[in-house]
């Protein structure tokens, strides 16, 4: 059996109360969504003025990487699906602004706003079809596309993603290409837990 969670349930379900406080509480994960999110905004290669920028936590859960995007000076919004991850984000009384949505959907915020965006282990979510009415490419020009529109000039997007094949991952970086993104896939170890490399697909607004 699969230990890939987007295998085993959609993530409105799989991320649950209990699945979701089991995540939040885990010393482990906090301390890997720590490292992958700094490497995701070391990444983004934002200037070092001392201004705040808008950025985007795309998956945000309960606002682990937001934190690493407090602590970094920034202002931030987080998306995610699972209900259950915001009410912990809420609790935790995280300093981002929360929104309950369906990345596939397509993002509803008005264009060139958000002056970077980040993703931890959320995007390969889009590779899945958890409904009849689900289909990955359509799901995948929907997200790209809304986040190409609402990036300011220049901004950069990064998605750490863990894909299931090479296949997944030439379908994200197509969709990604086709929006209008240019950019490519960085792989390193960012943490001491990794049995695999991990994929940071970098874009920019071309």
């Amino acid at each position: 059996m699969s230990n890939r969670p987007e295998l085993l349930a959609p993530p409105e379900i799989f991320y649950d109360d209990s699945e979701a406080r089991k995540y939040t509480s885990s010393s482990r994960i906090v301390d890997i969504q720590a490292r992958l999110s700094e490497r995701a905004l070391e990444l983004l290669a934002l200037p070092v003025d001392g201004i705040p920028r808008l950025l985007l936590d795309i998956g945000c859960g309960s606002g682990l990487s937001g934190e690493t995007l407090t602590e970094n000076g920034h202002q931030w919004i987080g998306l995610d699906i699972s209900q259950s991850m915001l009410n912990i984000a809420s609790e935790r009384e995280v300093e981002g602004d929360l929104l309950l949505g369906d990345m596939g959907q397509g993002l509803a915020l008005r264009p060139g706003i958000i002056d970077g965006a980040i993703s931890i282990s959320a995007v390969q979510w889009l590779c899945n079809a958890d409904k009849s009415s689900h289909e990955p490419r359509l799901r995948l020009k929907a997200f790209f596309g809304s986040l190409y529109r609402c990036l300011a000039r220049g901004a950069r997007a990064v998605f750490q993603v863990y894909p299931e094949n090479i296949a997944q991952r030439e379908l994200i970086l197509r969709s990604a290409m086709h929006a209008g993104f240019a950019g490519g896939v960085v792989m390193d170890y960012p943490h001491r837990y990794a049995r695999l490399p991990s994929r940071n697909l970098v874009l920019s607004f071309s």
